[in-house]
């Protein structure tokens, strides 16, 4: 007879996980996580909030099969769902844990199972309720962020560029975003320089988000390009309007 698992509820650990903890986790104990996709697992490098529930439960004369759905909320505003399959192949024996990233691999996963037939599971409704993170403001790439913001620093001319401890907390970002501000300095002349201003939004692994403003130009003695970088749009675009003061005046 097949009855629902009253004990099997989802608790949640005693302390609070980060998403990056679930999922190290949930890949420890899987004994399938090698067969993960690749990109499946560099799209969870930005995960911002992560929720984990009981999906469907099975007992009987021993043997046991719990689903589990595992949902990460990523970078870019998505959520990615990862389904997990507990059971025990004989009465009495250790639970096994195998993962899969769709529903359908796990009903074909767990169909192979040696489990009476015709006994179906205790199946719960779904409710995704992830930790309460806002939605990001950009739309991240996880491709080498840390490195993008070192190089990004290291090129900066200006003297009054962000400090150390901000490139020690940029250290730790999982994704980026390159865009450019338009708008530039209202002063005459401004035509025989080049300025532009750009936006370099960083994700954190906490879900921080940090921009850094690039203002590129050629106002310069000698009309080379130079990279200044500023920690807010406000100071980069009074950068600007100094640079090309200086270029009109007399």
């Amino acid at each position: 007879m097949s009855v629902p698992y009253e004990t099997a509820a989802y608790e949640p650990p005693e302390s609070p996980e980060s998403p990056e903890e679930h999922l190290m986790r949930l890949l420890g104990r899987a004994l399938n996580s090698f067969e993960l996709p690749d990109e499946t697992l560099r799209r969870l490098d930005c995960a911002l909030a992560h929720d984990g529930s009981l999906h469907s439960a099975h007992h009987s004369a021993g043997l046991h099969r719990e689903t589990y759905r595992h949902t990460w909320l990523l970078a870019d505003g998505s959520a990615l769902t990862l389904w997990e399959l507990v059971h025990n192949t004989a009465p009495g024996s250790e639970p096994q844990h195998e993962v899969y990233v769709d529903e359908e691999e796990l009903r074909t996963a767990g169909s192979r199972l040696a489990l009476p037939p015709d006994t179906p599971d205790f199946e719960l409704p779904v409710q995704v309720q992830l930790s309460p993170v806002p939605t990001p403001r950009h739309a991240y790439v996880p491709d080498a962020s840390a490195d993008h913001a070192r190089r990004l620093l290291r090129r900066a001319e200006n003297a009054d560029r962000p400090g150390a401890d901000l490139a020690a907390l940029l250290a730790t970002a999982c994704g980026h975003q390159i865009a450019q501000a338009f708008g530039g300095p209202g002063r005459a002349g401004r035509a025989r320089i080049g300025f532009s201003l750009y936006e370099h939004a960083f994700l954190l692994r906490d879900g921080v988000e940090v921009s850094l403003w690039e203002v590129e130009h050629t106002a310069t003695p000698d009309g080379r390009h130079m990279c200044e970088v500023y920690e807010s749009e406000d100071t980069a675009r009074r950068a600007m309007e100094r640079r090309a003061a200086q270029q009109v005046s007399p």
